[in-house]
């Protein structure tokens, strides 16, 4: 598989989902699929940025596969990479990234029993 259709099936599950899981789009489009997707069985999914990934990886790993000719282990190794892949973006471009907290206790403080 090529570098670039790989990438572009990063960015393009990352995108998909971050619009179906936190945009409401134009004429809030995105805000209504998802108030409907939310109001069914899938309100667990939509409601996860990373468990929606999964599953909008699939047609993007089929897809990806079948212009490549990959084999089916291909496919199924890479729709997990996919979604991965688009966790790792919204990871490192998330405004709610937490921050690294360092911990560092003043020396005065530890009592040392000799």
């Amino acid at each position: 598989m090529r570098l670039y259709t790989l990438l572009l099936g990063l960015l393009g599950v990352w995108r998909v989902a971050y619009m179906l899981h936190a945009e409401d789009g134009p004429a809030d489009v995105f805000l209504r699929v998802r108030r409907r997707l939310e109001a069914g069985a899938f309100a667990a999914i939509v409601g996860c940025f990373y468990c929606l990934t999964v599953w909008v990886a699939v047609p993007f790993a089929w897809l990806a596969a079948s212009l490549v000719g990959a084999s089916w282990l291909e496919t199924f190794l890479l729709w997990p990479a996919l979604s991965a892949g688009a966790i790792v973006i919204e990871r490192l471009t998330s405004r709610d990234a937490v921050a690294t907290v360092r911990y560092q206790e003043d020396r005065e403080s530890i009592r040392e029993d000799h």
